[in-house]
């Protein structure tokens, strides 16, 4: 790995980490909205996946005072984010996506969800969608009983009950910001799911410890969305998501809570399969989860179950499926809540609730 750059400030509030793989253009875009933030105490840490674009030379001479972390290959946005996490010295850490464009004040809101919630370990900021402003992609993470995350409000009008500022299950990486003690209390990002699913990891290792997240409605971004894998149904990014649900329920499920979910893994794993089919990307789907069944997949992430769920106790992983639950349950509001305003029907969802919620 090679470093170049130098440090904004010598006593940086945030240490603001992007990962980047071939992404000059967005990159550009979004270091410069960093650049008109109305609170300037923070430095910045490019780390670059091998890109084969002018993304390093373009850093090297448009930016200078970045610091540029460079790896000869793709080793995954898991891998990245910890390299700069690591780097990082200040007791504050923002991820950001470089598909991001950062409005004004986002940093000095942020500062002050520090000040207004001093016991958070970390934050969730507000997501727009990038090209229809009106719309969220992203208001905190809900986690489902089937192992994946959910982003609250995406694909929704802004409206009341996003307003406020409020407790969540968790972050979405693409834009959340962490405090180092949280790191040190749970551990880093899982560099063997490479990339997807690793923030739902980490939250789901946030919750179990007990830690706070907080989603700050006045933090807001904007997000181009999959703009480094192409599209959201691509085959790779069907693939990683596949296998990586399912290492992740081998990973932090233990035998008592697998069987509480089974039936609303069973049905969400049934819907994912079906709307792989309906997508054309059934072959990926298959391939990931062939990927996690294998047996040293398996061997991996049962090894990390041992080590992390060894000395939990049964109370504590009843009330960690009591938030998970509530958690699905708050994932579906905002689910039938964008299906009222597209004047679709939630008989189906409604019935789910009442059966298994």
């Amino acid at each position: 790995m090679i470093s170049s750059g130098d440090i904004l400030t010598d006593n940086p509030s945030f240490e603001i980490v992007i990962p980047n793989w071939n992404g000059a253009k967005m990159l550009g875009d979004c270091l410069n909205s960093l650049s008109r933030q109305s609170y300037q105490n923070f430095m910045i840490t490019v780390v670059d996946n091998g890109s084969t674009d002018d993304s390093l030379a373009m850093l090297a001479r448009d930016y200078p005072s970045v610091r540029v972390l460079s790896y000869p290959e793709n080793r995954g946005f898991s891998a990245a984010v910890n390299a700069g996490i690591r780097k990082a010295r200040a007791p504050w850490i923002l991820l950001l996506n470089n598909d991001m464009e950062v409005e004004k004040n986002c940093l000095l809101k942020l500062l002050n969800g520090m000040v207004d919630f001093p016991d958070a370990d970390f934050f969730a900021l507000k997501m727009y969608n990038f090209h229809e402003r009106e719309l969220l992609d992203g208001a905190g993470d809900a986690m489902l009983r089937g192992g994946v995350g959910y982003r609250l409000g995406v694909m929704e009008h802004d409206g009341e009950r996003y307003r406020f500022d409020r407790l969540c299950f968790g972050a979405c990486a693409g834009a959340a910001l962490y405090s180092r003690r949280l790191f040190e209390r749970v551990g880093y990002f899982d560099e063997d799911f490479f990339a997807y699913v690793e923030d739902v990891d980490l939250n789901l290792r946030a919750a179990r410890a007990g830690a706070c997240c907080v989603f700050l409605c006045e933090a807001k971004i904007y997000h181009i969305g999959s703009a480094t894998s192409g599209s959201k149904f691509n085959e790779l990014t069907i693939r990683l998501s596949t296998r990586n649900n399912i290492n992740l329920m081998v990973k932090n499920y233990p035998g008592l809570l697998f069987l509480r979910f089974l039936p609303a893994i069973i049905i969400y794993q049934c819907m994912w399969l079906l709307f792989c089919i309906k997508k054309g990307v059934f072959v990926p789907w298959f391939r990931g989860v062939c990927e996690a069944l294998s047996p040293r997949s398996l061997r991996l992430f049962y090894s990390k179950h041992n080590e992390q769920l060894a000395h939990v106790s049964r109370e504590e992983l009843r009330l960690l499926g009591n938030r998970i639950v509530a958690s699905e349950r708050e994932a579906i509001a905002s689910i039938m809540a964008r299906r009222n305003e597209n004047g679709r029907s939630n008989r189906l969802l409604r019935f789910y609730l009442k059966l298994f919620c």
